[in-house]
């Protein structure tokens, strides 16, 4: 797996980096257009039809956004390819339970769903234990070309390519432009002046909160400390996969995220919120910074479900230090059961998702960020969002997700940071804990 981690750590970048990715983008109009139904010969020699393509398969997907975003993508698909009824099967917003449901079922060899939306960090995981299809069998180079290699390689298995890049991701700092202009106060670059300002909005009575994030025994809080962990100079692995946790670096880090809480400017309840229930905070007008991804751009300022649309900004991540913060990729892929009986509408439902219309919706209509290179280097949908322009300015990080054994790792991660938050255990306590237990995981068998 040590593709994943040199392709991942530049994904991101890649994706929005017109000049780095133009030629793997743009080389091939037929493979960047969602339109192109005609047939393509696979790796294996084999012919792929999207055009004859029908019957039902089961998308099985978590809820992107507050806004619609699958069935309008359904909607699109279905219109393209009226032989083809998709079934969406909804699935749990938290990570963790939604790869062990999938891994159940698929594992169990049941053929739906047919089509799955999985993490970016699954590719090894599922490939290791044969619950997803190697899809480089089946569709050929110029499918391929369509995305940054670093996001090809993310995918990858031993040399098979397992998944197609849906959409990256990245986390962002959302504020209250209304209530910092009201209080006089600049947009904060590090991580101690985010916390004297949310103090100094709470004082004032302009907001309940100051920031909420995602702090939930779960995957998010991984990525989350990730930020602050890389941010005070530290790792969970060095080179040579030994676990390193336990350190003055990611001291300073939890007992930042713990400081936070202690003081009030972070809710204590935070230690029970994923990405859903931090933004309904912030979306109601009960915190003035708020970390999330790139989706809650158009989530915030929609006046159907925001109450200060219009009001927010968005910026890169604090750091401890002058200079702009790390930011955990994230993202989403299309994985196929390798039970699936429909191969051949799910690859056209991967061809769609993929291509330029739907990467469009994604981004024009969404925020999201496109995986497809000629979509992402668009002007046009570049001036969508501000989230677009600040890719480019942020610093991206990894998780250690090289291993099949990675969600052991993420699992003593995430709760043992989360036990020191909710207070059950000291920083130093859970630190050690974390340092144990990974280093079990990295000796145990591959597994989910």
């Amino acid at each position: 797996m040590k593709k994943f981690s040199k392709g991942a750590a530049y994904a991101v970048t890649l994706v929005m980096a017109g000049g780095l990715v133009a030629g793997c983008g743009t080389n091939n109009s037929a493979a960047n257009t969602s339109s192109s139904t005609t047939s393509n010969t696979a790796a294996t020699g084999k012919t792929v039809n999207f055009s004859d393509a029908s019957g039902t398969i089961v998308w099985a997907a978590p809820p992107i956004t507050h806004s619609g975003l699958r069935q309008t993508l359904i909607n699109a698909f279905e219109k393209k390819y009226p032989k083809i009824k998709v079934v969406l099967q909804d699935q749990s917003s938290d990570t963790d339970t939604n790869r062990s449901s999938l891994a159940t079922a698929i594992g169990g060899g049941s053929s739906t769903p047919d089509v799955f939306m999985g993490d970016v960090i699954w590719p090894a995981q599922f490939a290791a234990n044969q619950l997803a299809l190697p899809l480089s069998d089946s569709l050929p180079s110029s499918f391929w070309s369509r995305f940054s290699p670093g996001l090809v390689n993310g995918a990858t298995y031993q040399g098979k390519v397992y998944a197609a890049p849906f959409f990256a991701d990245s986390g962002f700092l959302y504020y209250r432009k209304d209530l910092l202009q009201k209080a006089g106060l600049p947009v904060p670059q590090t991580w101690q002046q985010l916390k004297s300002e949310a103090e100094t909005l709470q004082k004032k009575g302009l907001v309940k909160y100051g920031f909420v994030w995602q702090g939930a025994s779960y995957e998010g809080l991984t990525c989350d400390f990730m930020e602050y962990l890389t941010d005070a100079g530290g790792k969970v692995l060095n080179s040579k996969g030994q676990p390193v946790i336990d350190s003055p670096q990611a001291t300073k880090a939890l007992s930042f995220m713990r400081g936070l809480i202690t003081s009030g400017v972070t809710p204590a309840s935070v230690v029970q919120m994923q990405e859903p229930q931090a933004e309904d905070v912030f979306d109601q007008g009960n915190a003035a910074f708020l970390r999330n991804w790139s989706y809650a751009w158009d989530d915030s300022n929609n006046p159907k479900n925001s109450r200060v649309a219009g009001k927010v900004g968005v910026t890169v991540l604090p750091s401890f230090q002058p200079g702009g913060g790390y930011s955990t990729i994230g993202g989403w892929d299309l994985y196929v059961n390798p039970h699936s009986k429909n191969l051949k509408a799910d690859l056209a439902f991967i061809n769609f998702m993929t291509g330029t219309q739907a990467q469009t919706i994604l981004a024009k209509q969404f925020s999201e960020i496109p995986t497809n290179a000629a979509v992402a280097n668009n002007p046009s949908v570049k001036a969508v969002s501000p989230i677009f322009n600040l890719i480019p300015k942020t610093k991206y990080i990894a998780r250690p997700s090289q291993s099949p054994n990675y969600p052991q790792v993420s699992q003593a991660i995430y709760q043992n940071v989360n036990a020191a938050l909710a207070g059950n255990e000291s920083v130093s306590a859970a630190l050690k804990k974390a340092q144990q237990q990974i280093q079990q995981a990295q000796g145990a068998n591959s597994g989910l």
